[in-house]
């Protein structure tokens, strides 16, 4: 019986080297991209679970939460703009990957079988991250949170959940910040010198939703060349 797996965030990027590792003869994919809704609106996230499940036969078995956003927030923005801008981010980074969960978990006690999720945090969730993403950090901080709170409720039901915390990967956004700020002294902050690409991500995330060990689960996965370590 072939893996039912939905991926939010998966047309360019970490999402769709994700897309590309899970996609084989034993899976079935769902790869969702912005063009199948905008989840800054909270009614968003239910009606593409929906949508997905009736492309997936009534079954999904495996959900990644790859979909956000990295957008500046300056501190001395005025305070409308600024509190907007938090809630964009913790609605699409965040409240949207909790609602998907929600969902995936309320799935699998009915039916009664396992599942996993798999959330592609960030190194900004421990590390922290610049002063105009105050709110990219948090969010990424409270993806963890919840992964490792999935992992501790319901692992007696089979439902296991992991998250990878990438640093720098080499995607278009990557390369436009490496070059906007500097992209030497980063690299130099990076042990391997480099940044990681897409494909070592994407297999992370291979793995996690389809040979980690269940006694893995709640685990947290960094993949950013040494340049936190904890």
């Amino acid at each position: 019986m072939n893996t039912h797996i939905l991926i939010t965030g998966a047309s360019r990027g970490i999402g769709a080297a994700i897309a590309d590792a899970l996609t084989t003869d034993a899976t079935t994919v769902v790869a969702l991209s912005s063009a199948d809704g905008d989840l800054s609106d909270p009614r968003v996230p239910d009606r593409l679970w929906q949508a997905s499940l009736d492309r997936l036969d009534g079954r999904i078995d495996v959900l990644v939460n790859n979909a956000g956003v990295f957008e500046d927030n300056p501190l001395g923005d005025p305070n409308a703009d600024w509190l907007a801008n938090w809630n964009r981010t913790m609605q699409v980074n965040l409240t949207a990957s909790a609602q998907l969960c929600r969902h995936a978990v309320l799935h699998w006690h009915e039916r009664g079988v396992p599942g996993r999720i798999v959330n592609i945090a960030s190194r900004a969730a421990y590390r922290g991250d610049s002063p105009a993403h105050w709110h990219y950090a948090a969010s990424k901080s409270g993806m963890v949170a919840m992964t490792k709170t999935i992992a501790r409720a319901y692992a007696k039901d089979g439902i296991l959940a992991f998250a990878i915390c990438p640093g720098f990967t080499m995607t278009g956004m990557a390369e436009d910040y490496l070059a906007s700020r500097g992209g030497e002294k980063l690299l130099a902050d990076i042990p391997l010198g480099r940044v990681a690409m897409p494909s070592e991500v994407g297999e992370m995330a291979r793995w996690c939703a389809l040979d980690a060990p269940a006694a893995m689960t709640g685990a947290v996965l960094d993949v950013n060349g040494a340049s936190y370590v904890r």
